[in-house]
């Protein structure tokens, strides 16, 4: 288990239609080892495997913040069943936009239907931040970024702050 790098906007990669899995076997299972490593180290709740350039249909999370009883969730293939029409908002961050929130408006409650870690099929009914982390990071299989719901120029003012870090950046 290793921690990746974590791709950020702009970057095409985060653009891309992630590929469904065939099955679960042992590289599946190391990536979401790799993922879950990476997502604890950033930190954060949730990350798609797109985020670490790997363009599968996988995302792990892991709502419980609490450090000594962690909670992973793994979920491979997931297909959103229904959607509940009340909706709640939070107030989102991505690792993939660094530093950058917005207060995002979805539904509060949804059905999910997905292979776990095992491959096993598996259908959860998740509501509130469970439900809103779900929908956030299956956003990222689509090549959708939280950031797509806000204004062009709320938008367009994220990604112009984003390029200049970005560009004033020295790797060595």
């Amino acid at each position: 288990m290793s921690v990746k790098t974590i791709l950020t906007e702009p970057n095409k990669l985060l653009r891309q239609i992630s590929k469904p899995v065939e099955n679960v076997g042992d590289e599946e299972r190391r990536i979401m080892d790799d993922m879950l490593d990476t997502m604890y180290a950033a930190p954060g709740i949730g990350l798609a495997a797109i985020q670490i350039g790997v363009p599968k249909r996988i995302i792990v999370m892991d709502i419980s913040r609490d450090e000594d009883k962690k909670e992973p969730r793994y979920f491979v293939n997931p297909v959103i069943k229904n959607k509940n029409n009340k909706t709640s908002k939070y107030e989102e961050g991505c690792l993939s936009v660094p530093d950058q929130f917005a207060e995002i408006e979805r539904p509060n409650e949804c059905e999910v239907e997905y292979l776990d870690y095992n491959g096993k099929k598996q259908l959860l009914k998740a509501d509130g931040l469970l439900a809103t982390c779900i929908q956030h990071e299956m956003d990222h299989l689509e090549g959708v970024l939280f950031i797509d719901y806000l204004s062009k120029l709320k938008k367009s003012m994220i990604i112009k702050k984003l390029s200049k870090i970005k560009s004033n950046r020295i790797i060595v």
